[in-house]
């Protein structure tokens, strides 16, 4: 978890360090979108309405998707939850060691993302609907782009030592929030940034994907065939 000393964009605190992750999690393919808000909340707060029922949600805080994953966890029986910013890192990273996980660069054949000031003067200037790239090696979309994704993890300092199923939690007034967005550019959607947002702020640009836990004693049924 972290970055190497000479990725492009690095920034101090992407301290390179060991994480172990002892238990498997089934993640969202895709950044939860308008449609699936509106059918569990019965609102529809995006900004970019009018993008269709198929494109991510935003505009939403952190509290208000707790609120969201307490009633799909009711309803069926299951446990969602955001994902900590480790297995959100080891998602994106889907096996790679890259900026991307595509490789060095990302283009906007790549992602969504504000390309203006690179060698793509192209500005989308709004989300797109959610899985029209290509996905990372684990079949995961929009990892990098469209939306930022809102992590469990307080924004708390790296260790310098190994790591065991890491959750940020310190005295910090701010939450993790990962992979960039349609607003800024490439550089934010490499997997090592980290960004934060308040855990009351809402914007065109925050959007979440869901974890959803295994329980105890059905690991095994979780694991890949």
């Amino acid at each position: 978890m972290g970055t190497p000393e000479g990725e492009e964009g690095r920034e101090l605190g992407e301290v390179l360090h060991p994480v172990v992750l002892t238990r498997p999690f089934y993640m969202g393919r895709f950044e939860v979108t308008q449609e699936q808000w509106q059918a569990v909340m019965g609102t529809q707060p995006s900004h970019f309405s009018a993008c269709g029922a198929d494109c991510p949600v935003e505009n939403v805080s952190y509290l208000d998707i707790q609120d969201f994953l307490a009633r799909i966890s009711v309803s069926s029986g299951e446990l969602f939850r955001l994902p900590t910013e480790a297995e959100w890192e080891y998602a994106c990273r889907a096996g790679t060691t890259s900026p991307f996980s595509g490789g060095e660069k990302l283009t906007l054949a790549d992602a969504n993302f504000d390309a203006r000031l690179e060698s793509e003067a192209t500005f989308r200037g709004a989300p797109t609907p959610v899985g029209i790239f290509a996905p990372n090696p684990w079949g995961l979309y929009d990892m990098h782009g469209n939306v930022w994704e809102w992590c469990l993890d307080w924004r708390c300092a790296y260790p310098r030592e190994p790591a065991r199923d890491p959750i940020g939690d310190c005295d910090s007034d701010l939450r993790v929030i990962r992979g960039g967005s349609w607003y800024y550019g490439s550089d934010s959607a490499r997997c090592g940034l980290r960004y934060t947002h308040s855990p009351e702020d809402s914007g065109p640009s925050l959007g979440f994907r869901v974890v959803r836990e295994i329980p105890l004693g059905q690991e095994d049924e979780a694991a890949p065939k």
